[in-house]
């Protein structure tokens, strides 16, 4: 009987460090994102939930600032920004194809930099 209690409170201590140790250690970052409009945000954010490993996508539309939290472990900084471009939107990492862009409605085309 001894010996099935101490083999139940062996397998529940390995079962709770198991647990804890698969819990993700989430990263945030910021960076800006060109863009216009409630339709903007509405692509931007999906376009970053979308890469794997990312927990959350917020744009502001009137500051620009995009703030992620993902995990590490999954993805990156770069990805996310990649992931943005491809859609049409500038990000300080990845710009936007010219293709990409001229295809954007006419309220998401923000003011490029050169």
């Amino acid at each position: 009987m001894k010996i099935l209690k101490a083999l139940t409170v062996v397998c529940l201590t390995l079962v709770c460090l198991t647990t804890f140790a698969q819990k993700p250690k989430w990263e945030k970052v910021n960076f800006q994102v060109s863009g216009n409009c409630d339709m903007c945000k509405t692509k931007i954010e999906k376009a970053a939930t979308g890469v794997e490993g990312v927990k959350t996508a917020k744009w502001n539309a009137v500051s620009g600032k995009m703030k992620i939290k993902f995990n590490p472990a999954i993805t990156n900084n770069d990805k996310i920004q990649q992931a943005i471009a491809i859609i049409g939107y500038d990000t300080e990492k990845h710009k936007a194809t010219d293709e990409v862009y001229n295809n954007l409605h006419h309220c998401c085309k923000y003011e490029r930099e050169q």
